[in-house]
């Protein structure tokens, strides 16, 4: 019997195909494709203190092999959220994972504090690496003090009731640096990675796509980003559990994923043009996984640092 169980941080998973932040909002769209419960994990769009509207319009541009969005961090904010979103997905089965987002170190504590007695959540996705804010300087993750901040507010206020994923970019010079920032300030996993900041220029009128000019490049374009900084990160901490994403569109590419380190994997830009992509990307996996001789999910994760040290 093939096992496909996952852990991230002290969570354990049935599966380790999950929904990527931002991409399924809290996953009512896709529950009337399949059942939640047959994710690995829901991990919902990054949740802000207050509403907040977004960007101005344009926020979407196609681009080769991908696209760009410029969202803003649309959302309801804390309250509405746990008022609506959380009872929902306890109804429905679902493993919680939340994903925050904030304006500053403050703002970090006090959605930690907002989420820390409320049930049913399995994992918090601390998301310090979102290029869509108006104010570039609050990417938290381009610099080791912020990110180390932003994770250390997070886990005092949470205690140590819930896993911290902190969600980083590879828009830095060493990847693997934040990281071990991150973990020595509390974070118990990673999540690699965040979309690639990008720009379009439509050729016609002369001027940027997005009316924010710049936007987060997701979709197949960026999936050789997201295999070399999860295999850069998981050989300088192996010990540390990843969640890995950034173009995943089939089982293969998962599987690719899982080879560089990743212990889990997210799906995002594949379910616009394919509702069921997750469930897809699923069967194609697990066969993958078999057919290549693994007993586990577990036996395949860093596998190709095993192989190369072999060589």
């Amino acid at each position: 019997m093939f096992n496909f169980e996952t852990s991230l941080g002290q969570a354990s998973f049935a599966n380790p195909i999950f929904t990527a932040s931002g991409c399924a909002g809290s996953g009512r769209e896709l529950s009337q494709f399949f059942e939640l419960t047959e994710l690995g994990a829901v991990v919902t769009k990054s949740i802000m203190l207050k509403p907040r509207s977004g960007r101005a319009t344009p926020r979407m541009a196609e681009t080769p092999s991908g696209m760009l969005n410029s969202i803003g961090l649309q959302g309801p904010g804390i309250d509405i959220f746990l008022e609506k979103d959380i009872p929902w997905l306890r109804d429905q089965g679902a493993n919680i994972v939340v994903s925050i987002a904030g304006e500053s170190v403050e703002d970090y504590a006090v959605l930690a504090r907002k989420l820390r007695s409320v049930s049913g959540i399995s994992a918090l996705e601390v998301n310090i690496s979102c290029p869509n804010v108006e104010n570039r300087g609050q990417v938290f993750a381009c610099h080791p003090e912020t990110a180390r901040a932003a994770i250390e507010a997070v886990r005092r206020n949470i205690g140590g009731e819930l896993p911290i994923i902190a969600k980083l970019t590879p828009d830095v010079t060493s990847i693997a640096m934040i990281a071990e920032e991150v973990v020595a300030a509390g974070a118990d996993a990673l999540a690699l990675i965040n979309t690639v900041l990008g720009m379009v220029i439509d050729t016609n009128t002369m001027r940027p796509k997005l009316a924010g000019k710049t936007g987060g490049l997701s979709g197949p374009a960026i999936r050789p980003v997201a295999v070399r900084a999860i295999y850069q990160v998981h050989e300088a901490m192996p010990q540390v559990k990843i969640l890995g994403m950034g173009g995943v569109a089939t089982g293969r590419d998962a599987f690719e994923l899982i080879l560089a380190g990743a212990s889990a994997v997210s799906i995002g830009t594949a379910t616009f043009g394919n509702p069921t992509a997750v469930m897809k990307i699923k069967e194609e996996l697990k066969a993958g996984l078999i057919a290549h001789g693994f007993d586990s999910l577990k036996e395949a994760v860093g596998y190709a640092h095993r192989v190369e040290g072999n060589l």
